[in-house]
């Protein structure tokens, strides 16, 4: 090791054993990793009051194989059920396949894992191949009374799919990923819920190939967990793309879908709208499996035109001057941007450091006002159709300019956009040196946007050692999400716990929605009926009587559906 570069730690970055707990908790790619630059390294010791000697040792690595002593309790009656039904291949109660659909990504599933915490595991898991295997088991749960769960990607950030009562987990991953129909005069294409983010791209990229279409096309929903995720989870999420200020949030992208419930099978209408009474696609997405199994979705596709991409970065001298010219833009009525995305301060100090900006632009904008601890970063591109793509980049520079910012040509973006669904593998690096990375969001407008930004980040800063990052992703004339990354010197369960709890009292109490577009799951459920109102949360839990009037469909907390009173914060 040169004395130049100083100590920099050895990060494991080998492909964790077969069957290991390391293989269930860690992020994506088996052979992929992203570790902290030396710069990140070294504010990451500064902020944690840590040094050198603290990263020589890792905790809790989970190379070791899974095991556990938590028999499945299914009567074996049932089991000869399934395995009639699906053929033995198709069927599983291996620890290691039970443990592996149990959890999802959020701190509390990481860390229990690293921990070897083994709780609220499914009885079996199955491999549904079609709609009519998916009939068959939910009609056969429902005639036996077993509880039922969905894994499609297993990127939930929310305990979404975590198997509270046992039962039964269906995993759409290995079997349930195929392209039912393409339309190229429609423009849509409808695919099994288990389709991947990347083959659903891959498909329509190679539309010309693959569906014998004119050109190639994409979906234009590209969340964080793109590569991890699938269709079915980003519908009944109701999820939102890192592109959807131009695209949409799945719910402007949905045209159609199914749904086997136990009451009876629903199927929205193949429309782009109509006045035909309240949408079953509104009604039906965002349900989480509370209501039945999503089998299939229809998507809007839009033209491929990469080319058309025009790229920019920005710097605004601070937060109030960025905020201002973002919301001048959404409000230009000049078209939207693609990529979207301003950093606060914090934030920007980071992504300086952690996507590897020069020493010598840093210190040309220092020289020029835009000071460290005090400048903010927006970068994205424009897209669409040639002319559209150029004079939407154009009104944003001109409106960037008049509020003071430096264009640094689309160089930031540039060095974001490659890496941009690869910061998630930090987690594995971070949480071997006992150190925590997770998320919260929320939808704010623009009249409430800044009290809730000036009340809930100092909450997320108000455990020491604590690296808080903020921006804004998804635009909209009226508001936006915004997004918290915190980062802290934690390792104890409960203590996350507690301050997760912390700060989403926080943004329930400063008026924001508890979620913009990763879902309440089973985490955020508690603080749901506080936040849309006792009546409201009547209509939920009629439907769910009138769907699944026996709490099959992924029960014990789903969108606080069946939490008792004294489990509901804030209550109202």
């Amino acid at each position: 090791m040169s004395k130049k570069t100083g100590f920099y730690p050895d990060w494991f970055h080998e492909e964790a054993p077969a069957k290991s707990w390391r293989s269930i908790f860690k992020w994506g790619g088996a052979t992929e990793f992203k570790a902290p630059s030396r710069k990140m390294y070294t504010l990451m010791k500064d902020v944690f009051e840590m040094t050198d000697d603290d990263f020589k040792e890792k905790i809790e690595l989970g190379l070791d194989p899974v095991e556990y002593d938590l028999p499945p309790k299914l009567a074996p009656e049932h089991v000869a059920a399934f395995r009639d039904m699906l053929g033995s291949e198709n069927i599983s109660q291996d620890n290691y396949d039970r443990l592996s659909v149990a959890y999802g990504k959020t701190m509390v599933d990481l860390m229990r894992l690293r921990k070897k915490i083994v709780e609220n595991l499914p009885d079996i898991v199955l491999y549904p191949r079609n709609r009519e295997d998916v009939i068959h088991i939910v009609k056969y749960v429902c005639e036996h009374k077993i509880p039922l769960y969905v894994y499609g990607g297993g990127s939930s950030v929310t305990r979404g799919v975590e198997p509270i009562k046992g039962g039964v987990s269906l995993d759409m991953r290995r079997n349930f990923n195929k392209v039912i129909k393409f339309s190229e005069n429609n423009q849509t294409i409808t695919v099994q819920a288990g389709m991947s983010g990347p083959r659903l791209e891959e498909v329509l990229g190679n539309a010309v190939k693959e569906l014998g279409a004119s050109r190639a096309y994409t979906c234009g929903h590209f969340p964080q967990s793109f590569e991890y995720s699938s269709v079915g989870g980003w519908a009944v999420t109701r999820g939102a793309g890192q592109n959807s200020t131009y695209y949409g949030k799945i719910e402007d992208l949905v045209i159609q879908q199914e749904y086997i419930t136990p009451t009876g099978i629903v199927e929205s209408d193949p429309f782009p709208h109509n006045a035909t009474g309240p949408s079953i696609d509104d009604i039906m997405m965002g349900s989480e499996g509370a209501f039945g199994v999503l089998t299939h979705v229809t998507l809007r596709v839009f033209k491929h035109m990469p080319e058309n991409r025009k790229r920019f970065s920005f710097v605004f001298k601070d937060w109030k001057s960025g905020v201002a010219a973002c919301k001048e833009v959404m409000q230009g009525e000049f078209g939207f941007p693609s990529i979207f995305r301003l950093s606060d301060p914090e934030e920007t100090q980071v992504g300086f450091k952690l996507y590897g900006i020069p020493d010598f632009l840093e210190n040309g904008l220092e020289a020029l006002g835009y000071k460290d601890g005090e400048r903010c970063l927006l970068l994205g591109f424009s897209e669409g159709e040639k002319d559209f793509a150029k004079n939407v980049h154009k009104k944003i520079k001109k409106i960037c300019k008049k509020h003071g910012a430096l264009y640094i040509t689309g160089y930031a973006c540039a060095k974001w956009e490659p890496g941009r669904f690869r910061d998630p593998y930090l987690r594995e690096d971070m949480g071997d040196y006992g150190l925590m990375l997770d998320t919260l969001e929320c939808s704010v407008n623009w009249d409430n946007f800044m009290e809730v930004y000036e009340n809930v980040r100092p909450i997320c800063k108000s455990r020491k050692h604590t690296i808080c990052m903020t921006h804004m992703s998804h635009f909209y004339p009226q508001g936006v999400n915004l997004y918290f990354i915190f980062e802290a010197k934690m390792n104890d369960l409960q203590e996350y716990l507690e301050y997760q709890g912390q700060i989403m009292d926080a943004i329930q109490k400063y008026g924001a929605a508890m979620s913009h577009h990763h879902g309440i799951g089973k985490m955020t459920a508690p603080w749901l009926e506080a936040q849309i109102g006792t009546r409201q949360m009547e209509i939920y839990r009629t439907l769910k009587n009138h769907f699944d009037p026996d709490n099959l469909m992924n029960p014990g907390g789903t969108l606080g559906l069946d939490l008792a009173p004294e489990q509901r914060r804030n209550n109202i």
